[in-house]
């Protein structure tokens, strides 16, 4: 179906008309929906999980709650991080009597719990720190800096908060809702961190990691794979339960800080190192020094070598006067260290910025246990995912660290009256069918263990590619073989692809300028080539994934000119490689590659009778620490029902770190909402053709439980909010789902070595009290052990019976047009997170100035704004 070209949109006003009033709607406060009933369809299957049971005895207690403030002699607050675990250790050791004898669990912060009152509301101590450490900079004959070991004294209060009743925890565990059950739960989890804290280890919110070479994976570029535990109470339907997990996170290789950078800039010698990134890399890193063995905070890099830096020494027995020497100077003169290369290099800057401390490069070593934050590369994630453990040694490694926590001898973990199991919790488990499959030429297939293949098969409904070019970033390409398969495979799955109109190399005499200019030059040769603009483009790049002309390149296609292209960057050419790209190209010029076959027979319970709009919500954040950087939040849709099987994306930037999506109903004028969830609503319209969905359903990636209330009443009131304004009677239902993957449940097959079967699905045991809520391992698991997907259900107007809702969520985990693979989550999900990672490159690589079109997405004077895509391409599966 043709569409008109849009008309431009006017720009937003700076202010919504004082006369405009928003349409009315519920704002009832909604929360999670209660379970009514399990799930039958499947093979039943024998599963272990690692959950283990725990037994309250002492729920008539309280834990009571205090704050705590940490004050230095002179009666300013203690400013320094990690001391306050040491102080209360103190305390507790030298007025036990005074404290009633009363274990103590410590958050970290500001708050300490206690299993029963302490003797009065209001307490205070003075404790005596042995080798606390000063931050003080003692400038003198022989140093010019130091830290001095000493003894100070410290002033502890503590002040009475609240009390939080254990029962809360067995009344959420009978279905009962409970306002103190979250700090309940919050107590539990802090004794848990609170254990591991005590042994020494990385603590990384409910994770743990101990400083022990034995976990340490090399991935390369000075980072390493830390391995680690995780551990968890919870409230399930069979109980209290303890979930422990294997976890991984990334840590700074330890050791010399110059063999660090040579590895993380992948040079082979010091003069290659790039400062400026060294300087962003190094930034807020901990060292040693040797060998005097103090510790210290990288603050910079020095503006000049450790031969040009000076400071300011003070003479001997003169207070008032000081020389000025250089730190290579001062080290070699007066330490009579001999620096092999330190000379003509910056210096680490520590300390305070006010009276920074200058030390030579090869005197320092990166700390271990150090969390590196910074995007990984594909080979570091390679490096990682050979290291991921099969399902029984995952379970073996379980067991031991559950052996090894000894949980039953913490004192405060006994004053609580729990008891841990220590076997893994039994449940039964489902398996459900795989769905049947619509290819080309009137076939149909049914998946086995969770994958198919396009092996003799044609796509279901193929495009025609005419007009279009190739173009070449890279000098190691094998064009050959790429020109010759080409067009033989894609004859093989039934496209209609023309000989390309052009093939064009990069010149050579530009590969060393910006990114952004080589995409201009080859735009140049483009426009030289051809007479006019190609429909599509396949670019090869010289670099997988993370090249600086990935960004440049899309957005020049997708928003300046809207030109639709794939990008690759192969290492191999050969079959499967050009029919998996094949996929993503007929996918992002309108065909499709395979569908359910019920939903080419219209046979979708309650979704294919009945208009229905399928959305896909994520949001994309930047990399942790750039609160500078935008996040972006995007949403797909279902277009052209009854079919569930194409999407198309809007998308929105707005704060840094904030995950409720705020774009989704922006009205600026009476009868103008520029929200994305009317601009979805508008091409769902136009594209059924001219029918309003009753059934809405959406699938949200990326919030906590924590948040749930946050969905149901922030985001679903604005897309209530913009199918109101957009008809003040239509009253569509809606099927609210948020999916989890950052969880820390697992399944094992009771009776086998082997990951559990694609389409397992448990809705018992381990799950939640009384909401409803699922677990589902749709993919195929070869590598390490399956996470399964954890669905919630938090809201169903359209009333599905359990099955019938298992069945289309796992269902829609074969749709994915990029994948002849079932997915771990449903395609709208993943579908969203590829298009805000994709638009995330515009912020990247392109600084979008004041003049290009843009939507807001919150406040537009506080994060870039973000342009709109080419009408040409604005409908289509771009982020395919």
């Amino acid at each position: 179906m043709k569409h008109s070209k849009p008309e431009a949109l006017p720009p937003p006003p700076p202010v919504i008309p004082s006369n405009f009033a928003p349409a009315k709607f519920d704002q009832s406060n909604r929360r999670p929906m209660a379970r009514s009933e399990l799930g039958t369809k499947g093979q039943r299957i024998s599963l272990l999980t690692n959950h283990f049971n725990v037994k309250l005895s002492r729920t008539n207690d309280h834990f009571y709650q205090y704050n705590v403030a940490f004050f230095n002699e002179d009666g300013n607050p203690v400013e320094s991080k990690g001391i306050g675990r040491r102080l209360l250790d103190m305390v507790h050791k030298t007025y036990e009597s005074e404290m009633g004898g009363k274990e103590v669990a410590f958050d970290g912060e500001k708050t300490l719990f206690t299993v029963g009152a302490l003797p009065g509301t209001k307490l205070e101590f003075i404790v005596v720190l042995e080798n606390a450490s000063s931050n003080r900079t003692i400038r003198g004959e022989t140093k010019r800096s130091r830290r001095l070991p000493q003894s100070k004294p410290y002033k502890v209060t503590l002040s009475y908060a609240t009390k939080i009743p254990i029962q809360a925890i067995v009344n959420a565990l009978k279905g009962q809702d409970s306002e103190q059950f979250n700090d309940a739960m919050r107590v539990f989890d802090v004794l848990l961190r609170q254990h591991a804290a005590k042994q020494g280890c990385l603590l990384v919110r409910q994770c743990y990691f101990k400083n022990d070479p034995r976990n340490f994976i090399d991935i390369g570029g000075g980072v390493m794979g830390c391995k680690g535990f995780h551990s968890s109470f919870h409230a399930t339907q069979s109980g209290f339960s303890l979930n422990i997990d294997v976890s991984t996170t990334m840590i700074v290789k330890p050791g010399k800080v110059v063999d660090f950078l040579l590895e993380n800039q992948n040079v082979c010698c010091i003069k290659e190192i790039d400062w400026l990134k060294a300087r962003r890399t190094l930034k807020n890193l901990r060292i040693k020094t040797f060998p005097s063995n103090l510790h210290y905070k990288i603050i910079g890099l020095s503006e000049k070598t450790c031969r040009e830096q000076t400071f300011s020494l003070k003479k001997n027995n003169h207070r008032d006067e000081a020389i000025d020497i250089t730190v290579y100077q001062y080290f070699v003169e007066y330490h009579h260290k001999h620096l092999e290369y330190s000379a003509d290099y910056p210096c680490l800057v520590v300390g305070k910025l006010k009276s920074p401390t200058y030390i030579p490069l090869e005197l320092c070593e990166l700390i271990s246990l150090q969390c590196y934050t910074k995007p990984l590369s594909n080979s570091q994630r390679a490096s990682l995912v050979k290291s991921r453990q099969k399902p029984q040694d995952q379970m073996r490694a379980l067991m031991g660290e559950l052996k090894q926590s000894n949980y039953d001898a913490d004192p405060l973990i006994n004053a609580t009256g729990i008891t841990i199991s220590n076997t893994f919790t039994k449940l039964e488990g489902r398996v459900l069918d795989p769905p049947k499959l619509k290819l080309g030429s009137g076939r149909y297939l049914v998946p086995s263990g969770g994958r198919w293949s396009f092996n003799n098969k044609t796509f279901v409904e193929p495009t025609r590619i005419t007009h279009w070019a190739i173009v070449n970033f890279s000098s190691c390409c094998d064009m050959n073989t790429l020109r010759r398969d080409l067009p033989r495979c894609s004859q093989a799955k039934g496209l209609d692809l023309d000989p390309p109109s052009a093939v064009i190399h990069e010149n050579s005499q530009f590969r060393c300028s910006p990114a952004h200019v080589r995409v201009d030059k080859m735009f140049e040769a483009i426009r030289q080539k051809l007479s006019s603009p190609p429909t599509f483009i396949l670019c090869i790049l010289p670099e997988r994934k993370n090249s600086d002309i990935y960004g440049p390149w899309k957005r020049k296609c997708l928003v300046d000119l809207g030109i639709v292209t794939q990008c690759i960057a192969p290492i191999k050419i050969d079959h499967q490689y050009v029919t998996n790209m094949l996929m993503k190209i007929n996918a992002k010029m309108g065909g499709i590659n395979s569908l359910l076959s019920m939903e080419f027979a219209n046979a979708i319970p309650l979704v294919s009778r009945t208009p229905t709009i399928i959305f896909g919500m994520d949001v994309s954040h930047g990399s942790p620490g750039r609160a500078d950087v935008p996040s972006i939040a995007a949403v797909v849709s279902s277009r052209k029902w009854p079919q569930i099987s194409r999407y198309r994306a809007s998308f929105r930037a707005q704060a840094a770190r904030l995950e409720m999506i705020d774009g989704l109903f922006e009205p600026v004028l009476e009868e103008k909402d520029e929200g994305m969830i009317r601009e979805l609503l508008d091409d769902f319209y136009l594209s059924t053709p001219k029918l309003k969905p009753k059934n809405i359903i959406i699938f949200r990636d990326g919030v906590s439980e924590s948040q749930f209330n946050q969905v149901l009443n922030i985001e679903l009131n604005q897309i209530i909010e913009a199918c109101k304004f957009l008809d003040e009677q239509w009253d569509p239902k809606f099927l609210v789902i948020v999916a989890q993957k950052r969880h820390h449940t697992k399944f094992f097959q009771a009776n086998s070595e082997a990951n559990v079967p694609p389409g397992t699905i448990v809705d018992n045991k381990v799950c939640h009290p009384k909401n409803n809520d699922f677990y589902l391992c749709a993919q195929n698991g070869k590598i390490g052990t399956t996470r399964p997907t954890h669905y919630h259900v938090l809201l169903d107007q359209i009333k599905f019976s359990a099955d019938e809702l298992q069945e289309l969520v796992h269902s829609l985990s074969y749709v994915y047009q990029r994948s002849t693979t079932a997915i771990s989550a449903v395609a709208p999900i993943r579908y969203a997170h590829l298009a805000a990672g994709q638009v995330a490159q515009f912020v990247k690589f392109d600084d979008m100035s004041d003049t290009a079109s843009s939507h807001s997405g919150g406040d537009a004077g506080g994060f870039t704004q973000l342009p709109k895509l080419h009408h040409k391409v604005s409908s289509s599966m771009f982020f395919c």
